[in-house]
């Protein structure tokens, strides 16, 4: 049995370590050293595009965003917009309606999903009214830049890439501790996907801002989401997903922790799947980088909250084996103590805020787990106020 609790203990280590320090090291190691390897943009490319924004009861925002997307710096008469409305039971609709009396000119539609069955089966339905060569999707409270729209479509150069995603960057970092703990780790993940778009593919987008061909558009399960399921499909097609962050949307946090929990619950609805999400992934000789990168950057994130259960409780059983497991784990009850201690105290230094941060994310896992192993995991969910 000791032998059995090393291997554990060893593999759950190295996914932690991997996962945090090791993948994000070596990606960086490997952009310099295919440090030729650009994004190339095409200005000239100006297809017909057609931005889609969902809704659901976004009153609060709906307006701002519709003033958002008619500026955007893209011909008139190659752009069109559609607002996919899940369900809307508040003022939403009538403000879009209004809103679309006044632009007569401007080509906007409301598309009323009958069922809220959640973002992406709003998606779903949408699309299929759509009939331009390309589609913009992005979120209600997320603000465009005007060049958004031209940066993702010059970001499409070749026939291979079939989706760009754009840049989140985080408006009210100065406004709480957690919003600060979100904008810094979305600062280090967008360097990571950085590198992997311009050496391959990169292994998730985020829902703020992306772009894809019309035609190669998927209908996902309403319990997936476009941000972790497009990349991986297409990958595995032999197609490109990449990253243009000149392409910028600008979207709050969540000033609260209970806000920023409840997201990274939504976002792990369906971890246990993309942990590995076809076994073709595994074959590195045919899906080359993408193998490399989804394993560091998906897999072993994806296998955080029980790697951390079985680093604890492999140790507490090693512990007397030598000084080594006795160190490693006093540091593991130092690290949880400084987050309870930041719980207690609620202070603002950075340290304790940034492992606060991280042990809640790995909670969040956990109950993602909890929900789709109970059948509570939904496709659907409740917005975060502060982000609003």
């Amino acid at each position: 049995m000791e032998l059995l609790y090393k291997i554990l203990f060893y593999i759950s280590g190295f996914i932690i370590v991997w996962a945090m320090i090791g993948y994000p090291l070596s990606l960086k190691f490997i952009g310099k050293l295919l440090k030729n390897r650009r994004l190339d943009k095409n200005y000239n490319c100006q297809p017909t595009v057609t931005v889609m924004v969902v809704a659901h009861n976004e009153e609060k925002v709906i307006l701002e965003k519709l003033n958002n997307i008619i500026e955007l710096n893209y011909p008139r008469d190659k752009i069109k917009y559609i607002i996919a409305s899940d369900n809307s039971t508040d003022e939403t609709n009538k403000i879009v309606k209004q809103f679309i009396k006044e632009h007569q000119n401007m080509n906007i539609r409301l598309y009323e999903v009958k069922a809220r069955k959640g973002k992406t089966n709003a998606q779903n339905e949408a699309q299929k009214t759509v009939i331009t060569e390309y589609l913009v999707m992005t979120d209600a409270n997320s603000m465009m830049d005007k060049n958004s729209v031209k940066e993702l479509m010059a970001a499409f150069t070749s026939d291979d890439i079939v989706y760009v995603s754009g840049r989140l960057s985080i408006v009210n970092q100065a406004s709480s501790d957690v919003s600060n703990a979100e904008a810094s780790y979305w600062d280090s993940d967008l360097a990571t996907r950085e590198i992997e778009g311009r050496i391959q593919t990169i292994t998730a987008g985020n829902g703020a801002l992306y772009a894809c061909r019309t035609k190669d558009y998927y209908d996902f399960e309403p319990i997936q989401c476009h941000d972790s399921a497009m990349p991986a499909l297409y990958a595995l097609q032999g197609k490109r997903a990449i990253a243009n962050h000149d392409a910028i949307a600008y979207e709050k946090a969540g000033e609260v922790i209970e806000d920023e929990f409840g997201r990274k619950v939504r976002m792990n609805r369906i971890i246990l799947k993309h942990i590995l999400p076809d076994l073709r992934i595994l074959n590195i000789f045919k899906y080359k980088w993408f193998s490399y990168f989804y394993f560091g950057h998906r897999t072993c994130r994806y296998l955080l909250w029980i790697s951390h259960l079985m680093l604890f409780l492999t140790n507490a059983l090693l512990l007397l084996n030598s000084w080594f497991y006795t160190m490693i784990f006093t540091g593991q009850l130092l690290f949880y103590l400084l987050a309870f201690v930041r719980v207690i105290t609620k202070s603002n230094n950075k340290y304790l805020t940034l492992v606060y941060y991280y042990c809640v994310t790995i909670l969040a896992q956990w109950v993602g787990v909890y929900r789709i192993l109970t059948g509570k995991a939904k496709p659907f969910w409740e917005k975060a106020e502060s982000t609003r």
